[in-house]
C-alpha cells in the first residue's frame, strides 16, 4: 500500500485546539463492522455499547515536561525535546537549533545545568547526558514544559498540565498523551465497572517519533520508530479470564493494541517487557484486541494506517468524511470512535 492511500482532506478549524470542561462531554463515532450505519453517540454511553464481561485496556504512562530550552557556548537558541529517559540522567533527545550541535558539546538549560552532547544516531536523535541538582527527574518536573502536540498552537498552562495526562496515569516516561485514555474519567470508570465491565493496564511510553511524518510512499519501506511496552502477567491473566467467559476485549487508544500486538506469540498473548516497532498497517492481521477505542488521527500517519488494519481503511475513510461532514472535533483533544473490526469476526 502506499501512504497516499491514507489521505484525507481536514478543515484546519476541526482540529481542537482545547479540551472539553468535562472529559466525558465528547463525542463518541461507533463504526460497526460491514455496511451498518455509523451511530453519533457520547463517550458517555459506553457502558450501553460494551457488554458484562468485556474487558477494557488502557495504557497507564504518564507524560514528562519533556520540552527543555537552553543555548549552546556560542549563544545559539536551543530546543530539547526528550524523546526516551535512559536512566542515571541520560536522554535520547530531538535537538533544534540553527546549526547542529556537535558530540562533546555542551548546552546551558534554562534552570539551570547543562547538557553534554554524547552522540548522535541515524535517526537523528541526540544522546544527551544532563548534569543538574538533585535526581533528573525531579529536576525535570520543575524545569520542564508539557510537550503538547505541534499543531496545537498554544503555550501549555495550568490546564494543559492537568488534561493532558488521563487520570489513571502513573509510569512516567511517555513525551505524548495515549489520548483516547483522556476521554475518561472517574465517573465513567465506575459507571464501566458498575456495568459488569472490568478494566487492566498495559504501558507504552509513547516517544516524539508518534508525530513523524511517513517519509516514503512505499509502506513496505518504513521504518517505525521504537517504544517501551510492558505487558504484565496481570494483564495477560485478565485477557486469558475474558475469553474463557465468553467476554470481548477492548484496546483504549493505538497505543493499547500496538502493546498488546508486540506481545502476541503463536501460542497466544504473553506477558512482555522490553522494545517494540510494530509496524501495523493494512495486511497484517490484528489478533490480540477484539474493539477499539480511538481518536481520529493525522492524515497520512502509522495511527491511521493501524486503524485501518484493524477497520479497514475504505470503512475508516468513510468514517473520517462522516465526522468531518459532521463537525466532529479532531486529534488528541478530539472526539473518540468506537471501532470494531472490519470482518465483525471475534478474535477469541
Amino acid at each position: 500500500m502506499k501512504t497516499s492511500d491514507f489521505r484525507f482532506d481536514l478543515p484546519p478549524e476541526l482540529i481542537a485546539q482545547q479540551p472539553l470542561p468535562e472529559r466525558s462531554a465528547s463525542r463518541l463515532l461507533v463504526v460497526p463492522p460491514g455496511d451498518a450505519a455509523f451511530e453519533d453517540r457520547g463517550i458517555r454511553d459506553l457502558p450501553g455499547l460494551l457488554r458484562a464481561g468485556d474487558l477494557l485496556v488502557f495504557n497507564d504512562t504518564r507524560v514528562i515536561p519533556a520540552r527543555l530550552f537552553g543555548q549552546k557556548a556560542t549563544g545559539g537558541r536551543v530546543e530539547i525535546l526528550i524523546e526516551r529517559l535512559l536512566g542515571d540522567g541520560v536522554a535520547k533527545a530531538q535537538i533544534g537549533a540553527s546549526k547542529t550541535p556537535k558530540p562533546g558539546s555542551s548546552i546551558e538549560l534554562d534552570g539551570g545545568g547543562s547538557a553534554e552532547v554524547i552522540d548522535r544516531d541515524d535517526r537523528g536523535f541526540f544522546t544527551l547526558r544532563f548534569h543538574v541538582d538533585g535526581e533528573f527527574i525531579d529536576w525535570l518536573q520543575r524545569v520542564g514544559q508539557l510537550p503538547l502536540p505541534p499543531y496545537i498552537e498554544h503555550t501549555p498552562d495550568a490546564v494543559d498540565a492537568e488534561r493532558y495526562q488521563t487520570v489513571f496515569a502513573e509510569r512516567a516516561g511517555a513525551v505524548a498523551a495515549p489520548t483516547a485514555g483522556l476521554h475518561f474519567d472517574d465517573a465513567l470508570l465506575q459507571s464501566l465497572r458498575d456495568r459488569g465491565i472490568d478494566d487492566a493496564r498495559i504501558t507504552l511510553h509513547v516517544g516524539a517519533g508518534t508525530f513523524q511524518p511517513v517519509r516514503v510512499e512505499n509502506l513496505d519501506e518504513h521504518r517505525m520508530h521504537s517504544e517501551w511496552i510492558d505487558v504484565p502477567q496481570k494483564l495477560v491473566d485478565k485477557v486469558r479470564a475474558t475469553r474463557a467467559a465468553g467476554g470481548r476485549v477492548i484496546a483504549v487508544g493505538t497505543t493499547v493494541l500496538r502493546a498488546l500486538e508486540s506481545a502476541m506469540t503463536p501460542d497466544g498473548l504473553q506477558a512482555f517487557s522490553g522494545e517494540t516497532s510494530i509496524f501495523i498497517y493494512p495486511g497484517i492481521e490484528v489478533r490480540s484486541v477484539d474493539g477499539l477505542v480511538t481518536n481520529f488521527h493525522l492524515p497520512e500517519s502509522t495511527l491511521l494506517m493501524l486503524v485501518s488494519a484493524f477497520a479497514g481503511r475504505e470503512r475508516i475513510l468513510a468514517a473520517y468524511e462522516h465526522a468531518v461532514r459532521e463537525r466532529y472535533r479532531f486529534f488528541s483533544y478530539g472526539d473518540a470512535m468506537l471501532l470494531w473490526p472490519q470482518d465483525g469476526v471475534s478474535r477469541k
